[in-house]
């Protein structure tokens, strides 16, 4: 009886970590310096994505800058009438989105998994690094350095053209040609943002156990069975939380990237819903209206990302939070 009463009385006097009390401040006191490097992240953060939510409240009135918001009328629901009024700018928008959306999801997403399987399965570790260095290399450049290169090399005065022309043949329109647009959005993510996404992978297969693939060997499995019975259900976990990030943001296809060359294709195949915002609310000074549409935009991926976790948990893994 003594001996429980005591081990009892130890495990009472014991402090636990990370229940708050008194424990918080001398948590903070001894990795001070860990916090103070964070506090400059959680003030942009607080200041450019939560702060800036509060001014959604221009989607739901007449909203003119020289009034301010406090002065500017109420106006309900009128700025989502593009919703039920059948906008052809906005419906044309949405569908060129949804396009899009659909090509990244499905043919642009996976091939960062592809890449990663490619170069964990080379044997020299040279190679694999100088070929890791050439692929994340894009991804540090901006979008008007990747479409500049773009046109020059495939552009009617580009390098394929001129080489075509030199050598008799006749000049492929590329750049400009609206049925090929989306085709070209699509090479240019590839290119620009594949050799990055394959950072995460490379990651992940690196804490995949090493023994199993030897005891799978000792059996016989060989090198295609190892990829379907050990590699890929290891990264089924970490590739429906990165689909789930993606689809929470799926409405968002490139502003920065489609702007840029949305002069000589024209508004009938390059109008997404941000440059649909950009041209019609901030140009056109529909302020109201291009709220409601980033708002819309909002709401649908916070839904698709519920959606999508539920999903997630029907197949048994955990998704970006717990149910």
């Amino acid at each position: 009886m003594a001996s429980h009463t005591t081990t009892a009385d130890t495990r009472t006097s014991t402090p636990r970590r990370g229940t708050g009390g008194a424990d918080g401040p001398r948590r903070i006191k001894r990795d001070w310096l860990l916090f103070g490097l964070g506090v400059p992240g959680a003030v942009a953060l607080i200041l450019f994505q939560y702060a800036p939510l509060a001014y959604n409240v221009i989607a739901f009135k007449d909203y003119q800058p020289y009034l301010g918001i406090a002065g500017s009328s109420w106006s309900g629901l009128q700025n989502f009438s593009f919703l039920w009024d059948g906008n052809p700018a906005f419906l044309n928008a949405l569908r060129n989105t949804l396009i899009l959306t659909v090509i990244q999801t499905v043919l642009v997403f996976p091939i960062p998994l592809v890449i990663a399987l490619m170069l964990n399965s080379l044997a020299g570790d040279r190679l694999k690094r100088l070929l890791q260095s050439i692929l994340y290399l894009p991804h540090f450049m901006s979008w008007v350095i990747v479409v500049a290169l773009f046109q020059q090399m495939l552009g009617n005065g580009g390098m394929l053209n001129t080489f075509l022309l030199q050598n008799g043949f006749h000049i492929v329109e590329i750049i400009g040609v609206p049925e090929l647009f989306k085709a070209l959005l699509t090479s240019q993510i590839i290119w620009k943002d594949a050799g990055w996404g394959t950072i995460i992978f490379l990651a992940a297969i690196s804490q995949i156990d090493q023994e199993q693939y030897e005891a799978s060997a000792v059996d016989g499995a060989g090198p295609w069975r190892r990829l379907w019975s050990i590699t890929l259900p290891s990264l089924k976990g970490l590739f429906i939380l990165l689909l789930i990030l993606r689809l929470g943001n799926s409405l968002s296809v490139g502003f920065e990237q489609i702007i840029l060359q949305q002069g000589p294709v024209g508004l009938g195949a390059s109008e997404v819903l941000d440059t649909w915002v950009y041209n019609y609310g901030i140009i056109g000074g529909n302020w109201g209206m291009a709220s409601a549409a980033g708002l819309f935009k909002m709401l649908v991926g916070i839904v698709l990302v519920v959606l999508a976790n539920k999903l997630a948990h029907l197949f048994g893994e955990r998704g970006v939070y717990e149910k």
